[in-house]
């Protein structure tokens, strides 16, 4: 009795170690749960962020990392060479990397395989300049011998812009048409630096370039002849990224995309299925059904909402298509990430094959997408507890002579994982093991610890302890034990349970501690500037070695709201640079920072991290009007002046002063004088060190068209002066006959902004309007299908003209038209 008291207060005291010792990943280490009869365990242990998965025919597993390595497996090992390692020709901060790869159909013939990388073109992997890398898509040939010949690869696709170093996409994989279709992001930010970052990038709105597309190319680079754009008005940029504005790029499969990070093909189906995972920004993630020429609405449209609304959604405008399937962040989810359809020849239960499961970064699940009531589409929970900042990209691959959902996670540094259905009946236990503390002088006394061992059937189970020091083997989920010599150690728990039996080990080092890493610089408490450059700094003295390490590993993680996004990958060195990014829009202004790691490691292969939250400079930026209360856009979002928001220095943004009616007064038009930086009306404003007030200031303009020559097709009974004479009680009368038209002399060009219309008792069923600046060109500026009288408002839009016509297309039956006005608003010359 006296012995087990003992045993319990040496326990308690060690445990009290354990919860001041144990990193928070160990303690927070996800607990996968998946439905009955599946299991899941460790495939891969990659030690990297690993970014894309492809396997060979041959079962060959090849795994792309961030930094540019290449790995491969082969059986259950996974080689120390890769088969090529791009990270000197690549930038691999932010999220650029190594991002894909994908295997020809024909490898058992041509050997060839796909990889999309960042490539390093002008020598700086800096974000929104003139120099940013280029995206590409290469094809190289893969040898029996798992090496990559350099000297194979050709380029398929060429300068696509990185220019924020995020939605990239990456995604690669053929279709059940042998094409190659590729997914490419909006580039985070736009290529031209005319609409901003986030929301505001309209680079996926543009025909003519590369991204926010999926595109869909032969294995050799060329266009297949069923690509929706052809012929005229067309031309091709797989090499140049882009071609002259008004075309459109043949590669284009699909577009209006805003990140369509995964992607796959069911290829059981009767007719193959292509579905686009595509990351949202504030409000919803997607899944679409690929179609040819489909435009997916970014940034117009967001989910089956405009961009940035959960209210304002139906039906999308004429030419834009809803996702199949959409759901909101409310739900506690907010990135869609991996994407695969179950396989015939995987040997799930039959109710799984053909679903499409899809997983969520930030919330850590796995959902399957089923019909549901009314024909629309609604997901279910297939497995979930794989913690935030989860699954990367997901594939179903070999195991064992069946097909298990591989996927990747940066979980234990960089793991691939695997899902399978056990059809056996009895599941293997999985083991799991840690020791407190793991290092120490000599003597040393340990807890050895398997309790987070787990059964999926619930059984019951056993626990053998191998010290690794040639001591008995010992039995318990939880045992103390003291090594009496320095050197490095292996305890090893086998698990067991009445049929199977899983291992796990956890390394020891006795008379060796840690090295004591410190970073240097950044200081503690400073705070960054976008754009700004931060110099990474540290030291870690070995004090059994008596040296400070040689080499320290950085990297750098950006956390945005409850998921993060990685920023540097992991980097040896000292004074390794990075430049401080902008929020990605205005919520993101409040919850984000950078965390930095600083891993060393001494020559004992003994490793030690310490981390720094590094947190941008706050500035309190209000856009008011003048007169207040005007509509305004600050980083492509309407807002209400006076607007207050949170800002970094040096985040640019695109602010908009649009013209608009007086609040309270439809006859007056306001046109903006000036902002108070002396920016035009749309310009980019860039957040200044210190809190500030950005003013637009307005003037106020009429009815241009008051009092100017007006000529008509007919006059019935009032002339078409009566329309331009300012008054609502004479009005311009026209014949019953169809069609029927007005126009109005302005007497110079002028910017045309807003056209109203005071009908009389007989009005148009449907007009338009037209523009010249001449009056013998025209062209439309927007046409009306159906009227009820009254007064129609057409706002919206801004055109150079000196004559304003109104062409009554269809007047009511056996009626003229009576208009009473015919008002045009916009901008008087300065």
């Amino acid at each position: 009795m006296t012995r087990t008291i003992g045993t319990r207060r040496r326990l308690a005291c060690l445990l009290v170690v354990i919860v001041s010792a144990a990193s928070l990943a160990e303690l927070a280490q996800a607990q996968v749960r998946v439905p009955d009869g599946f299991d899941e365990r460790l495939a891969v242990d990659v030690g990297l962020p690993p970014t894309a998965l492809a396997f060979t025919p041959d079962g060959r597993m090849l795994i792309a990392t961030q930094s540019g390595r290449l790995l491969v497996k082969v059986g259950d090992e996974l080689l120390p060479t890769p088969a090529v390692d791009l990270s000197s020709r690549i930038c691999s901060n932010v999220e650029r990397g190594l991002l894909g790869v994908a295997v020809d159909p024909a490898f058992a013939e041509n050997h060839y395989i796909y990889l999309y990388y960042t490539f390093n073109k002008h020598g700086t992997c800096e974000t929104n300049s003139r120099l940013v890398p280029v995206n590409r898509v290469s094809r190289v040939v893969l040898g029996d011998d798992n090496l990559v010949d350099a000297e194979t690869e050709l380029i398929l696709l060429d300068n696509i812009p990185s220019t924020g170093g995020n939605h990239n996409a990456g995604d690669l994989r053929f279709g059940p048409d042998g094409y190659l279709y590729v997914a490419v992001g909006d580039g985070g930010c736009d290529y031209l630096f005319d609409s901003g970052c986030a929301g505001a990038n309209n680079a996926a709105r543009d025909p003519h370039v590369l991204l926010g597309k999926i595109l869909r190319i032969t294995r050799d680079g060329g266009i297949p002849p069923t690509n929706p754009f052809q012929g005229p008005g067309t031309a091709p940029c797989r090499l140049t990224g882009r071609a002259e504005a008004g075309l459109a790029c043949r590669e284009t499969f699909a577009s209006g995309l805003r990140n369509p990070f995964r992607f796959a093909f069911d290829t059981d189906a009767a007719t193959p299925r292509l579905l686009i995972n595509d990351v949202g920004q504030n409000q919803w993630e997607e899944i679409n059904l690929g179609v040819p020429g489909a435009d997916y609405g970014w940034n117009e449209r967001e989910g089956p909402c405009v961009a940035g609304s959960r209210d304002d959604c139906g039906q999308p405008p004429q030419g834009l298509t809803n996702p199949l399937h959409a759901y909101s962040h409310s739900t506690g989810c907010g990135s869609i990430t991996g994407g695969a359809f179950v396989p015939a020849e995987s040997a799930w239960p039959a109710e799984y094959v053909g679903t499409y499961l899809f997983a969520d970064f930030n919330c850590g699940k796995i959902f399957a997408l089923g019909p549901g009531a009314g024909g629309d589409y609604q997901s279910t929970t297939f497995a979930d507890g794989f913690g935030t900042s989860s699954i990367v990209t997901m594939t179903f691959g070999p195991v064992g002579g069946r097909l298990g959902l591989y996927y990747a996670t940066y979980r234990g540094g960089g793991e691939v994982r695997v899902i399978t259905f056990e059809d056996s009946g009895n599941r293997a236990p999985t083991a799991a093991a840690t020791a407190t503390p793991r290092s120490g002088g000599t003597p040393l006394t340990v807890l050895l610890d398997a309790t987070g061992s787990s059964d999926p059937d619930g059984d019951r189970l056993s626990f053998a302890w191998d010290f690794g020091d040639g001591t008995p083997t010992q039995y318990g989920p939880r045992l103390i034990h003291t090594y009496t010599s320095a050197r490095t150690y292996t305890a090893e728990v086998t698990v067991r349970d009445a049929s199977h039996e899983s291992r796990a080990s956890v390394r020891i080092d006795v008379g060796n501690r840690p090295p004591a890493p410190t970073i240097l610089s950044p200081a503690p408490g400073f705070r960054f500037s976008v754009g700004q450059t931060v110099v990474l700094n540290g030291r870690a003295w070995d004090r059994e070695d008596g040296t400070f390490v040689p080499n320290l590993r950085w990297r750098v993680i950006l956390h945005h709201g409850s998921h993060t996004h990685p920023f540097l990958p992991p980097t040896i060195g000292n004074g390794i640079e990075i430049v401080a990014p902008p929020p990605e829009d205005f919520p993101g202004a409040t919850n984000s920072y950078l965390e930095i790691e600083l891993t060393a490691v001494d020559s004992q292969g003994l490793a030690a991290t310490v981390t720094q939250k590094l947190f941008p400079r706050w500035v309190g930026v209000t856009v008011t009007s003048v007169p207040a209360g005007l509509e305004l856009y600050v980083n492509e979002t309407p807002v209400q002046a006076p607007f207050t928001f949170i800002g970094w220095p040096g985040w640019q943004m695109r602010v908009i002063a649009p013209s608009q009616p007086a609040p309270g007064n439809a006859d007056v038009w306001l046109v903006l004088d000036e902002w108070s930086d002396g920016g035009e009306a749309d310009h980019l404003f860039v957040v200044p060190d210190a809190p500030t007030r950005l003013t637009a200031r307005y003037r106020a303009t009429g009815n241009l068209a008051v009092g100017h020559p007006a000529v008509a097709s007919s006059a019935s009974s009032a002339p078409p002066a009566m329309a331009v004479d300012g008054s609502d009680r004479t009005a311009w009368i026209g014949e019953a006959a169809s069609p029927q038209w007005l126009f109005v002399d302005l007497g110079t060009p002028l910017s045309v902004e807003r056209i109203r219309l005071k009908w009389g008792t007989q009005h148009a069923a449907a007009y338009s309007f037209w523009t010249s600046q001449d009056g013998v060109d025209w062209a439309l500026l927007r046409r009306v299908g159906s009227d009820d009288g009254g007064i129609d408002d057409a706002v919206g839009f801004s055109a150079r003209a000196r004559f304003v016509g109104l062409f009554v297309e269809e007047s009511a039956p056996g009626r003229g038209v009576a208009l009473r006005e015919l008002e045009v608003f916009g901008q008087l010359p300065p």
